[in-house]
C-alpha cells in the first residue's frame, strides 16, 4: 500500500491541502472544528508528517547535538534522555557525543564538529574557556549546562551550585557535625561546578561562625563509586575521622558510604554522608542516600527552548544582537538514611 500524502488527508477531511498544512504547523487560525477533522484523517490513514522535507524547507537540519563529558556517569545519561524526550516534542533529533573531558573533542563540538549536520548545540563543558567562547564565527547557536566558562559568553542553564552546597552543608552542621570533609571539592578561581560547591561549602561553614581550612578538599581524578571509595580510605589511612562528608556527585557518596562500610565505620551514626544528583542507585542504596537533586526535567526544558529561540533567531538574522541568556533551574535537598538524625523518618 502507498504512503498516504497530503493530498489524501485533505481529501478525507474536505479540506485543501494547505489547510491540513496549516493544521500540522499548528496555526492559529484554523477553525477548532477544522482542525479536529484534519487530525482524525491523519489518524484513519496514518498520515506522517515529512519532518525532513519541514526543516530542509527551514533550511535546517532536524538535528541538534548534546555534548556531554561521559553517558556512562548516570546524571548524564539521565539528562540525555530527557533532552531526547524534549527535542521530539519540538520534531527535532539528537545526536549524542561524549568529550571523555578532552579539550580537543569539546573545540570540536563548539565549532560545530567542521560541518553544517546540527541545527544547534547542548554542551556541558569541562575543558572551554572564555576565549574559546568569545569569537566563534559560523558556530552553530549553543546552550551551556552546568557552570559556565565565564559569565555573558553564550546561553546558560545550571541550579544555583553555591548556594545547593551551602544548603547541604547547614543540613550536616545542624545534625552537630563539625568535621566535614568535601570529596570531589577543588579551591580555585575557574567557576567551575566543584569549585562552586567547595565555595558554598566554606560559605556555609564561615555562617556558622566555624573555620574553614582547605585541606578537607579532596581532590579526585574522577567523578565515579571508586574515586569516592578511595578518598575514604586516604582520609582514614591518614589517621582523620570526618563525622560529616560532602560528596559532590552520588557516585562519590556511593563509593564512599561502601568504603566506610568496609571500614567499619556506621552510616550515618558516625559518618554523615551527602551527594549530588539524585541518581537512581541512591534511593535503593543501604542506606539511601540524601543528594541534592537538580530538576533534571527542567534542565532539559529549558535548555531546549533556549536552544529553538536561538536557532530562529539565527534563521531570522538577530543571534547577533541578543545578549546571553542565564536560567536558573530549583533543586532541592532530599534527606534519606545516610544522614538522618536517631529517630528520624523518610
Amino acid at each position: 500500500m502507498a504512503r498516504p500524502r497530503i493530498k489524501d488527508v485533505a481529501r478525507r477531511a474536505g479540506v485543501s491541502e494547505k489547510t491540513v498544512s496549516n493544521v500540522i504547523n499548528d496555526y492559529a487560525h484554523v477553525s477548532e472544528r477544522t482542525r479536529t477533522a484534519v487530525r482524525e484523517a491523519i489518524d484513519e490513514l496514518g498520515y506522517r508528517v515529512n519532518l525532513a522535507g519541514r526543516h530542509l524547507r527551514r533550511g535546517r537540519t532536524g538535528i541538534i547535538a548534546l555534548v556531554v563529558p561521559e553517558l556512562d556517569i548516570p546524571y548524564f545519561a539521565d539528562l540525555a534522555t530527557l533532552i531526547i524526550t524534549e527535542a521530539e516534542r519540538n520534531a527535532m533529533t539528537v545526536l549524542v557525543h561524549q568529550t571523555r573531558e578532552d579539550r580537543r573533542r569539546e573545540l570540536a563540538a563548539l565549532e560545530g564538529f567542521g560541518s553544517d549536520f546540527a541545527d544547534g548545540l547542548i554542551l556541558s563543558p569541562l575543558t572551554l574557556t572564555g576565549t574559546d567562547l568569545r569569537d566563534r564565527p559560523g558556530a552553530p547557536p549553543t546552550v551551556l549546562l552546568g557552570e559556565r566558562v565565564r559569565p555573558g559568553q553564550a546561553d546558560h542553564v545550571a541550579i544555583d551550585n553555591e548556594r545547593a552546597a551551602r544548603e547541604a552543608t547547614a543540613h550536616l552542621l545542624e545534625l552537630g557535625r563539625r568535621r566535614i570533609w568535601v570529596i570531589g571539592g577543588r579551591e580555585g578561581t575557574e567557576p567551575g561546578t566543584a569549585e562552586v560547591r567547595s565555595a558554598g561549602h566554606r560559605a556555609a561553614l564561615e555562617a556558622a561562625g566555624l573555620p574553614w581550612d582547605p585541606a578537607v578538599l579532596i581532590r579526585v581524578e574522577n567523578f565515579r563509586a571508586l574515586d569516592g571509595a578511595w578518598a575514604v580510605r586516604r582520609l582514614l589511612d591518614a589517621g582523620q575521622r570526618p563525622d560529616g562528608l560532602l560528596c559532590l556527585n552520588d557516585q562519590l557518596a556511593l563509593g564512599a558510604v561502601r568504603e566506610l562500610h568496609d571500614r567499619g565505620l556506621r552510616v550515618p551514626e558516625d559518618v554523615a554522608v551527602v551527594g549530588f544528583d539524585d541518581v537512581e542507585a541512591g534511593r535503593f542504596s543501604v542506606p539511601s542516600l540524601t543528594t541534592v537533586a537538580p530538576d533534571k526535567h527542567a534542565v532539559a526544558r529549558v535548555a531546549l527552548e533556549l536552544l529553538m529561540v536561538r536557532i530562529a533567531e539565527r534563521d531570522n538574522n538577530h543571534s547577533a544582537t541578543t545578549p546571553p541568556r542565564e536560567r536558573v533551574v530549583p533543586h532541592r535537598l532530599l534527606v534519606r538514611e545516610s544522614s538522618m538524625g536517631a529517630g528520624s523518618r523518610a
